[in-house]
């Protein structure tokens, strides 16, 4: 994984053409970029999300921002209450134990 300005770029080596390509991936727009050595791939990185920002910047509009923290997730009902039953145990409001339940996922 590569970092630049907030985006993130994830990476993969495709042996058969030699080179190294990428995409943001903390993104719905579609941004890649490649280069057949590391240091080719780190510029390439960079000047995509430079073009990105610049390209936004000249339509007016503004850049997406990565992730907004903000997201929907549906389950079953019976997930629904078995999580805020746990949630009222803790003291907790639903959203601030899903939070803390997903933090401890994501190490």
């Amino acid at each position: 994984m590569m970092e630049y300005k907030g985006y993130i770029g994830q990476v993969e080596f495709d042996d058969e053409a030699d080179i190294f390509h990428g995409e943001v991936i903390n993104l719905r727009d579609v941004v890649t970029f490649q280069g057949a050595t590391v240091r080719q791939l780190r510029k390439a990185f960079r000047d995509s999300v430079d073009d990105y920002l610049e390209f936004c910047a000249e339509r007016g509009e503004s850049p997406e921002k990565p992730y907004s923290g903000k997201f929907m997730v549906r389950v079953e009902p019976e997930l629904h209450m078995a999580v805020a039953i746990h949630a009222k145990k803790e003291h907790k409001s639903l959203n601030a134990w899903v939070h803390d339940a997903l933090e401890l996922a994501a190490k």
